[in-house]
């Protein structure tokens, strides 16, 4: 029982029914909902040949942590990914593409992140084991099913991490506000990973130092910074853009 833990949202739990359904342990759903979203969920579920647990939302919001529950929580068995950073780039065919997150420690963050990684192919998300969220069901929820697809390292040393990336010729790019360079005028068809920091304090000076370039993100109001998810999205996406996917 407690290598299980709980995924919760139609998103984060369909996912899971899709990709990995002989990991469901069991699935409690809000027998009050009738309506189409969940009558299309529970058939999935049926589908898969999951074991459906009626439960009222109290019970659902206790399991799941929370009130965000839409009314389906599932508890699961971990999902087998790359043991190690090294073990993921060692099997990749084509130009690595990671993302690098420092000091985030919001879990909405950090959920957003992963979905945003997702969507535009990165291979994983690394993160320090200090200063940055882990997995957890509200970040598996934000995820909307990212956190189950998204190789996730927390590292023990950043800054080391960055450099043995280096060693493998990935071209480490930080993003800086006042970098001299914008995303737009940068390479990043190569092997990239793309550092950012939290939103304000932006990165930690070591990590900035092991930088090979910084970039920023041109700003053309009166905002100074983005949302890091939303700087990771036009991040990934430009270099989405320009390996021509």
């Amino acid at each position: 029982m407690s290598t299980h833990k709980v995924l919760f949202g139609f998103h984060a739990v369909g996912v899971r029914l899709k990709t990995a359904p002989a990991s469901v342990v069991e699935v409690y759903f809000e027998a009050s909902r009738r309506d189409a979203r969940m009558r299309q969920f529970i058939a999935r579920a049926k589908e898969a040949g999951v074991r459906l647990i009626e439960a009222d939302g109290l019970r659902l919001s206790k399991l799941a942590g929370s009130h965000g529950h839409q009314g389906v929580a599932a508890l699961v068995e971990p999902v087998a990914q790359a043991r190690s950073l090294d073990e993921l780039l060692d099997e990749l065919k084509g130009p690595p593409l990671l993302l690098v997150l420092d000091g985030i420690t919001d879990p909405h963050n950090l959920g957003a992140c992963l979905r945003v990684a997702d969507g535009a192919g990165a291979h994983a998300v690394i993160a320090p084991k200090d200063h940055a969220a882990g997995i957890n069901a509200t970040v598996a929820k934000v995820a909307s099913g990212a956190a189950e697809t998204v190789p996730y390292f927390m590292v023990t040393n950043l800054a080391r991490t960055l450099g043995e990336l280096k060693e493998r010729n990935i071209w480490v790019i930080g993003t800086s506000g006042d970098a001299p360079r914008t995303l737009y005028q940068t390479d990043l068809k190569g092997p990239t990973a793309l550092v950012l920091g939290a939103e304000g304090p932006g990165m930690r000076q070591l990590t900035r130092k092991t930088c090979d370039e910084l970039i920023s993100i041109p700003m053309q109001g009166a905002v100074e910074s983005l949302n890091v998810s939303v700087a990771s999205g036009v991040c990934l996406y430009e270099a989405l853009r320009q390996r021509g996917l």
